[in-house]
């Protein structure tokens, strides 16, 4: 059995700051959108903010970017040296809920490079991570308040992974941060 390249930091952050980071995500301006399901229109089943400069390309939908604030450009630069990678954008997903998901992917997108790293922080609830090697292996995490997730190459190009509907699950936030290199 495969074990997928990763690397985890339980406590990347103190519950201290992890909270705070908590609280202040909370009030962005988080962005719903719609998505083609089935052949009909559907509410995508989280909200999600984008920072950096350059738009991002997912789903065939374009993001457009917001600024990166001094605060997000700080946390950036922590998650940076940690990783070794020098991250210039985050995509945020807020899951008010468990009914609140992302199904089974690759962050595999043209203008991340051939083998990116993503490097990805959960603050609030604690949830389920579900990967799934090239050879059907399977891992399994419960990703923690304050952890940093590291995936290293090849990561994006060998595994999928998803955030799976979790009854009773509380709200969760998850920055992943990467480096866009050009755009679409």
């Amino acid at each position: 059995m495969d074990t997928p390249p990763i690397r985890r930091f339980p406590d990347f952050l103190s519950a201290h700051l992890a909270d705070a980071w908590f609280e202040r995500l909370q009030n962005r301006d988080w962005r719903q959108y719609s998505i083609q399901m089935f052949g009909r229109e559907v509410q995508e089943p989280r909200l999600i903010d984008w920072c950096g400069d350059k738009p991002y390309v997912y789903s065939r939908r374009r993001l457009e970017p917001r600024p990166v604030d001094v605060e997000i450009l700080g946390l950036m630069q922590q998650v940076s040296h940690q990783a070794g990678v020098e991250f210039n954008h985050c995509l945020m997903n807020l899951y008010r809920d468990g009914a609140d998901s992302m199904g089974w992917h690759r962050d595999d997108e043209p203008e991340l490079g051939p083998n990116p790293t993503i490097a990805s922080l959960s603050l609030g609830a604690a949830r389920d991570f579900q990967m799934r090697g090239p050879d059907e292996s399977r891992a399994n995490l419960t990703l923690q308040h304050g952890e940093l997730l590291i995936m290293d190459p090849p990561c994006q190009r060998d595994w999928r992974h998803q955030l799976p509907k979790r009854a009773r699950a509380q709200m969760r936030i998850n920055l992943t941060f990467r480096r866009i290199f050009s755009t679409s």
